[in-house]
Parts: structure tokens; sequence; C-alpha cells
């Protein structure tokens, strides 16, 4: 038996270790399954480049708990250890690591999240172990070592008894870590870390019924036998070629993924390169509808089939954050802090490959089945659109797929649009008017009176519409977007031709200043205009610069500043050429006149669903005193 000291500068370099790891203690069984891992595929390897002549069997990874003794057990069969390997590997070049990580990241180390992805692998036991030993037999025909150390600079290292190939660490729990003797607890880390691990990870045995034979009497009872509980898929869905698997597939590794969805996803994406980089992964649109509340942190980041985070802004386009699935790539370097990623070259080209790799997923969709893809459309289209707003290669691409539709549920791409509407909605200065409506119900009678006139309203009710709409129309000169409650229609789509007033330039005066002195200043700006006799005699429109401004500064990113807080201003379009205006105007009895104001506000107010509360009452109770 040999006894010595570790070569470290640094004082007491395990309470370091403890002391920054600890937000993310957890992490040590990941850790060490990981080097199990590793060392079955280096004997793989070996083994078949002619290196090692041994049997590569079927070698697992065992992960026991023995509650009695305080201890938890990682067995690998992997390529084990030498006396000198272990003097070379553990004592020196793990713990060099370890000091230089301490010495590079201390500062930063916590506030980074990212502790466990810097290499210091075995040492990470310590976070949770008060001793650690390592029983390890290498491939080679050489005695096998056991080495231990109680968590001081000093260790042992002894000859050993073991047989079989491979190498067992043997952590003795520390009292504030109990914990991890739990076999919920054990079971719920290896279901977040080690599920798709590349190794078959034994934990504990399971019972398995056997097949009844065909030929087994009416009183046969089924036999079990107990089996190792494997609790990874070795070869999950990513690591295959799309080739190999069909639609049930990848529905199938979904539900595995997320087994709480009850909803399959609409479609997915596989991605796979090898060059600039190594990336793989399935990424997976579920129905999303319109809601901006969309819970992120869905998409997975493995390194090698081990997990590592489900924080990926930086290295997928935020847009698709709000999709599900996971991303594998052993080039993301994750040894550095969250904005040193951002900044990280081999990220963007991997960021901009995604996005690329998406919107060609989506056009060929697109192309493929555009009746199921326009079935889709609302399922997916805040992603799309907030995809436009954020990644100028995205929009680049988007306007091959981006759909708008109809409030008849009719879809068109921008250009179909501006084809199909160029005759009609066109104004007298040349300017094409895409009239649109955010809510179907509520603009019903608006959008009735432009259908009259053969226009096409688009139904646009995103959250992110408003800025959207500014940022295509920049794009697209001679295209101008209003909201079809946003003025009469005859105004939205000028054409030459104007309606003449039947009343004279001194009467509308008067009218003007009876419906101000009536209507409250705060809230409506009273205009008059000449309008077909059969259009209603009052109008409620909402500018359309002032409401998108307004909807910009809500929905953040955008608009005026403090417009987001400023009261609701409406236009009050008074019909000259209707039968109430020349009522009201001809009536010489004030309260009467006042009367007929109010009902007229208040029916307009009715067609823009804005008549609520004390208002409503009293245009109810009023309107009953009329018909008695």
């Amino acid at each position: 038996m040999t006894t010595g000291k570790i070569n470290v500068s640094v004082e007491n370099i395990f309470p370091l270790i403890k002391k920054f790891l600890y937000s993310d203690h957890e992490i040590f069984l990941r850790e060490l399954i990981s080097n199990g891992t590793d060392a079955t595929s280096k004997l793989k390897h070996l083994i078949s480049i002619g290196e090692a002549s041994v049997e590569y069997g079927n070698p697992i990874i065992e992960v026991k708990i023995d509650k009695e003794g305080k201890k938890l057990h990682i067995i690998d069969q992997g390529i084990g250890m030498t006396a000198d390997e272990v003097e070379k590997y553990i004592n020196q070049l793990a713990f060099s690591g370890a000091e230089e990580f301490l010495e590079k990241y201390k500062d930063s180390a916590k506030e980074s999240g990212i502790i466990g992805h810097f290499g210091l692998g075995f040492y990470s036991a310590f976070m949770v172990a008060s001793k650690v030993e390592i029983i390890t037999k290498s491939y080679k025909d050489e005695p096998a070592a056991h080495w231990t150390c109680d968590g001081s600079p000093e260790f042992s290292l002894e000859p050993a008894d073991k047989t079989s190939r491979g190498t067992e660490i043997i952590l003795h729990i520390a009292e504030d870590s109990l914990e991890f003797l739990e076999e919920f607890r054990i079971r719920e880390l290896l279901n977040k870390y080690n599920k798709f691990m590349p190794i078959p990870i034994k934990f504990g045995t399971k019972t398995e019924t056997l097949p009844k034979p065909e030929d087994a009497p009416e009183d046969y009872v089924a036999e079990t036998i107990e089996v190792d509980n494997i609790i990874n898929n070795p070869n999950p869905a990513w690591t295959k070629a799309p080739t190999e698997l069909t639609d049930e597939d990848y529905k199938g590794f979904y539900r595995e993924m997320y087994p709480m969805q009850f909803e399959d996803p609409l479609f997915n994406i596989h991605l796979n390169v090898d060059y600039p980089f190594n990336l793989t992964g399935i990424l997976y649109f579920p129905r999303l509808g319109s809601d901006m509340q969309i819970q992120k942190d869905k998409i997975q980041l493995y390194q090698n089939q081990v997990y590592v985070t489900d924080n990926v802004e930086g290295i997928v386009p935020e847009f698709l954050t709000m999709l599900k699935g996971v991303i594998d790539s052993p080039d993301i370097p994750l040894n550095v802090s969250r904005s040193s990623l951002q900044a990280d070259g081999a990220v963007k080209k991997i960021s901009n490959y995604i996005t690329r790799k998406v919107a060609d997923k989506l056009k060929s969709l697109f192309n493929e089945n555009r009746a199921d893809f326009e079935k889709k459309w609302n399922d997916i289209k805040i992603v799309l659109e907030y995809g436009m707003l954020s990644e100028d290669k995205f929009y680049e691409k988007a306007g091959s797929f981006v759909l708008y539709p109809t409030v008849n549920d009719k879809f068109y791409t921008l250009e179909e649009l501006k084809e199909a509407i160029k005759e009609k909605q066109t104004d007298k200065d040349g300017k094409t008017v895409v009239l649109y409506a955010g809510n179907k119900e509520a603009q019903h009678s608006y959008i009735e009176i432009a259908q009259e006139k053969g226009y096409e309203v688009l139904l646009l009710d995103s959250p992110i519409i408003s800025h959207l709409i500014q940022k295509i129309e920049g794009d697209n000169q001679g295209l101008t977007f209003v909201r079809v409650d946003s003025d009469h229609i005859d105004n939205l789509i000028k054409k030459e031709e104007n309606a003449i007033s039947k009343l004279s330039e001194e009467e509308q005066n008067n009218l003007k200043s009876v419906v101000e002195t009536i209507v409250p200043k705060q809230k409506y700006t009273v205009q008059l205009q000449a309008l077909d006799s059969q259009s209603a005699p009052f109008i409620i429109t909402q500018p359309e610069f002032m409401r998108r401004m307004k909807e910009m500064s809500q929905s953040g990113g955008g608009g005026m500043f403090g417009m987001g807080n400023m009261p609701e201003m409406y236009n009050l379009v008074v019909n000259t050429n209707s039968e109430l205006a020349t009522n009201i105007l001809n009536n010489t009895d004030k309260a009467a006149q006042e009367s007929l104001v109010k009902q007229a506000l208040d029916l307009a107010k009715l067609s823009q669903n804005l008549l609520k509360g004390e208002d409503l009452t009293a245009f109810v109770k009023r309107s009953f005193e009329m018909i008695k």
C-alpha cells in the first residue's frame, strides 16, 4: 500500500469544490456516469482498432444504493485503470484540472449557472461524499488497484482483489447529503441527466411476466422473472437517420420526452449536420395558438447524449425556444459563461443553421400539402410571426410560406394578397390598402361594409401583429395596412368620387357644435363627413396610427414612449347626409336633441363593443322608455 499527498497549492481544495459547486451539487451523478460511459466507449474503440484483445460483450453501468452502509456505488465495465494510471489521472491530472477551474472561475462560478461542465468530473463526488473509493481493474493484464481519499489532500493506493474489468466508485455519502441514498432521488437524477446515455444503465431489478405458452392449460399461472431495470434509452430517435424513422417513431419519442403532454405535435424537424460543426436533434412544433405566454425551456440540450440544460437561449434562435425537442452537439462550448456563449462564432453558426433548417422545412411542408399547412396555421403562426420580427435571415425566407388569412378562412401569401387586391383596393394616390380585422365578432359591422364593396379583409389577431405590419410596410413600398374599424371605409380606401353633403357649411358647423357639447371631449374627436345616406349616422373609429403605436407600446419593443398607458381616443364620424343628422340639427328642444345624440352615440358604441357598465345600463333604460 502506498500513501501520499496530492500535490496542490490551493489550501483545502475540497471545501472549495463543495462551496462553489453546491448550488448544482446533484450533477455529481451525471459526471460519474459520464466517466463510466467514456471508459466503456474507449474500450469499444480500442477493440475496434485492434489495440485491445478482450471481449467487449454487453457492458452496462450499474448504480447501487447501500442505505445501511450509507454508500452509493457506480460500477462500469469499461477500460479500467492500472495503479500507475490512477496515480496519473486521479492524483495529478484531474486534481490540477480542479485547481485550475477554481482559480479561473471562483468569482463567476455561481452566476454562470453551468457548474459541472468544466471537466471536473470525478472530483464532483466530494460535493456529496465524505470519503470516496475507487476499485479498478484495467483491460490490460495488470493487478487491480484500490484508491481511497477522505476529502483531504491525503490518499491511499493499494492492490485490490477485483477480477472483473472496469471501475467501481464507492461514495460514502456525507451527513448533509443523505437524500442521495433515497431510491426516488437517484431515480429522479438518472431520469433527468442520463435518460438517453449511450450505454445501458442498470438501477435495481424489475419483475417481468413471461409470455403464456400456446398449449397452456386453463389454470395456468403466469411465470415471472427478475430482470435488470435499465432506466435509459441508449439509442434515442435523434441518433438515427431520418430514413430509419416513421411518423409514429417521431411521435413516440415526443411522448418519451414529454410524458405529460397529451397532444401530438403538429410536425417535426430532424436536424443532422457534421460540417462545419456536429449537431443532431429533433425539434417539434406543438400546438401554440395566439398566446405569447408560452412556457419556454422545452428544448433540451445534450452533449453526446448527456443532458446539459434546458436553457438554450443563444444556441437556438429566440423565436424557436417556444418549440420542444432536443439538440445534441459536442461542439457547443459549455465551459464559458452564458454571455461568452452567445458571442461564440461556432454557436452563432449553429443558431443560423437551425433558423435555415426550420425555414426550409416549413417551405417544403407548405409546398407539399398547402391545405394541411393552412389547417395548422393558427397553431404555428405566433412562432413564425415572432421569427420574422426577430431574425432577419428567417424573415428573408418567410415570404414563401407565411400566410395571411381572411375573415372568410381564405389564405394568401403576401405576393398572392398584393395581386388579389391590387385592382379594387388601390386608392387614388396609387397605394394598395390591406384591410384587416383584429376580432371578427367585435368588428363585424365594419367587415360587412368593406365586403359589400368587394374588398378582402384579413384576420390578423396575434398580439405582435402591429409590430409585424410596421416591418412589412417598411419593406413593401406602396403597401399600407389599416384596421377595418379605423375610419369609414370610403376614407380607408379613398377613390376619386366625393359625396356631396346635403347640409350647408353653416348647418354643418351648427351640427358639430351641438354634438361636441354632448359628447365627452376627452374621449371623442367629432368629424363631419358626407357619406351615403344609407350609411350609419354615427360611426366610431380609432385612428390606425394611434391605436397601432399604443398596441406596440403595450406589447413591448416599439411604439412611442408612454403611449401604452394613454387613454383610448376615438373619432366620432357623423354622417351629414343621414336623416338623424338633419333631425338633431332641426330639433329645437335641447333635451330631445341631447337624447338623440346620446342614443346614437350609444348605438355606435354598441356596434364597437364599447358600451359597458353604467353607460350600458342607462342605454337599456332609455331604450325601454322610448318604446313604451
